[in-house]
């Protein structure tokens, strides 16, 4: 991670009390892009300060609007001893990708960090549930499917490093700041991942459209990688070799399957469903 250009606790108590403030002010430049990465929209922004205010450097917010839509933002913001600055839409469109619905509000902070393999090797226990994406390039499907894992209780998710996306503005904004919640991690190899996952007693289980068996049939209360696949192709044809499993999500319309967002959340949940049960007899 790059070193912060400001740095809370090194201001001044007058630099402190000026930065809890919401200043009136605009940018240097109308239309100046923000330095780092760029963090836009109300609920993204929101989880950032909530899970790491020492990646934000500023926030800048729509003039004209009503503060009430905000507050968490300004108090979270103040708290933290950051700058709040004011700008035109215009001027936020030009600070964040082109088309986007930034809702007012944009966060300059410090690029996110990929989290190391080894650490989330590390984390998993008898209890894991991990996701592996084989190759999803479209930005809002990695975004919706980050969202998804952590309200199913995804902890991490492995991603290959080349042809597939990574963390982006719009992987940020379409997972609604659920990019902040869980560790993600680049693999050069992912047949080599599978292998390791299998070598630290992970049952690894992939998708598929035909030749499966329904995903209700898995054991999903075992400790268990679900592997899933790019858009259109799938998964790819040694991943799928590789895997201890492959299951299929029946489809009862006309269309052969799912997005790939949406098959992981009703996968994901099938899972907890499985764990919960397991659980409740226990007790």
């Amino acid at each position: 991670m790059r070193e912060r250009s400001r740095n809370p606790r090194d201001r001044s108590n007058r630099e402190r009390h000026q930065g809890r403030r919401v200043e009136s002010e605009s940018l240097r430049r109308q239309g100046e892009r923000l330095p780092g990465n760029c963090i836009y929209g109300v609920l993204p922004v929101t989880e950032l300060l909530r899970a790491n205010p020492q990646r934000v450097e500023s926030i800048t917010i729509a003039e004209g609007v009503r503060e009430g839509r905000f507050g968490e933002i300004i108090e979270l913001a103040r708290t933290h001893g950051l700058i709040i600055k004011r700008s035109s839409r215009e001027a936020i469109d030009k600070m964040v990708e082109p088309g986007a619905n930034h809702q007012g509000v944009a966060a300059a902070a410090a690029a996110a960090d990929y989290s190391p393999a080894d650490e989330l090797f590390e984390g998993l226990d008898s209890q894991a549930l991990t996701l592996v994406l084989d190759g999803v390039e479209d930005p809002r499907n990695f975004g919706a499917i980050v969202r998804t894992a952590e309200c199913a209780g995804v902890s991490s998710i492995f991603i290959p490093s080349r042809r597939a996306v990574g963390i982006t503005q719009t992987v940020v904004k379409s997972s609604v700041g659920a990019t902040e919640h869980v560790k993600i991690a680049k693999v050069a190899n992912v047949n080599r991942l599978i292998e390791e996952l299998k070598a630290r007693n992970v049952w690894v289980v992939g998708t598929a459209v035909e030749g499966a068996m329904d995903y209700t049939e898995w054991d999903w209360t075992q400790p268990t990688a679900l592997v899933l696949g790019g858009e259109g192709r799938g998964l790819h044809r040694l991943v799928a070799e590789n895997c201890d499993a492959l299951v299929k999500i029946p489809m009862y319309g006309t269309i052969e399957s799912l997005n790939v967002s949406v098959a992981a959340g009703v996968i994901l949940f099938e899972a907890q469903r499985q764990r919960r049960k397991t659980t409740n007899k226990v007790a």
